[in-house]
């Protein structure tokens, strides 16, 4: 154990979509039980932004339950939650899909995808006579996006790829925070950029002059399965192996709850941005139109989810094989019920 949580600590790796503040403790639960006779509480770490937006229904509903199932925090940072997991301070996480992989190989399996929590995410952001439908628009442009290193550069890397283009073909100005870059489009006028969400629709509401044209799950489909149909796969949810296998209808029951919950906030747009705010995620005005008009917080699981977080990592291993561990993730990786 103590080599595996050495090698926990050494994998450091951001997520596209962070807002807000410290880590949040939400929902006060117990201890997990170890008798049969006592309830299970699921120990639950999201990331603030997308990968968490479809649990706050679930966890809001789970706040006036006479028996909480949940005990929640959210985080800022991927380098927050991974110690956690690997001393088993975790059952459940909500990360990146690619952190997942790397989580998977240095916790020697120990760890299983459930479902994908955060697809459509990374958004093209200029003003409208720079308006862009395609990476292969970019040629020759100055484009200021977030992520150096991690998924937002490796899913432009093979999109440029697949239109036989390389990051020399434009100039890629990476900053550390999204509004830097909504300061700097209003600076220069002739600049594109790549957001994730929800900070391009804030970005949009902010300046009458910027638009959304482009979205890169979009055309990453048109390089995808088209019997699988899945767009970039951006967020997962990940529990623990053991957890799994002590509790595995905890386990089908949280599978069911976070599909409840996202519908919810797909079909109740007002109500779910103002939880989105209620748990220090993004602020409500911005979120009601992300509900409305975007698809970013999901919950695949299944089959499904197996063939989508499977094309994903491979594109990216494609580019970069560090991104997901170094290999690609065996059938056991996957949970499908």
């Amino acid at each position: 154990m103590k080599r595996i949580v050495v090698g926990l600590l050494a994998v450091v790796l951001a997520c596209t979509a962070l807002s807000g503040c410290a880590a949040t403790q939400l929902v006060t639960g117990k201890e997990e039980s170890v008798t049969a006779q006592e309830a299970v509480v699921t120990r639950i770490a999201a990331l603030k932004g997308p990968t968490a937006m479809g649990i706050v229904k679930m966890l809001e509903d789970d706040k006036e339950a006479e028996s909480p199932r949940y005990d929640a925090a959210l985080y800022t940072a991927a380098d927050e939650i991974v110690p956690l997991i690997g001393k088993g301070e975790v059952d459940i996480a909500l990360v990146p899909t690619n952190l997942a992989a790397t989580l998977y190989k240095k916790t020697e399996g120990g760890v299983a995808v459930i479902d994908v929590n955060a697809g459509d995410v990374l958004y093209g952001v200029s003003n409208e006579e720079n308006s862009f439908y395609s990476v292969s628009q970019l040629k020759g442009k100055v484009l200021y996006m977030t992520g150096k290193g991690t998924t937002p550069e490796w899913s432009l890397r093979y999109l440029l790829s697949q239109n036989e283009m390389t990051m020399n073909d434009l100039t890629v100005e990476f900053k550390s925070e999204p509004t830097e870059i909504v300061s700097l489009l209003t600076q220069n006028p002739d600049a594109v950029a790549i957001l994730p969400q929800p900070f391009a629709t804030v970005a949009v509401q902010q300046n009458d002059s910027l638009r959304l044209s482009y979205s890169m799950s979009d055309e990453w489909q048109m390089y995808s399965d088209q019997s699988i149909q899945a767009g970039t796969a951006t967020g997962v949810t990940i529990v623990r192996r053991t957890f799994l296998e002590k509790h595995p209808e905890a386990v089908k029951q949280f599978i069911e709850a976070h599909k409840a919950s996202v519908d919810y906030m797909r079909d109740n747009p007002e109500e779910g941005a103002n939880l989105i705010e209620a748990y220090g995620i993004s602020k409500a005005e911005a979120c009601v139109s992300l509900l409305k008009y975007h698809t970013p917080l999901i919950a695949v699981a299944g089959e499904k989810m197996k063939a989508w977080v499977q094309e994903y990592l491979e594109h990216l291993y494609e580019i970069a094989p560090e991104a997901v561990g170094g290999e690609m993730p065996d059938d056991a990786f996957y949970y499908v019920g």
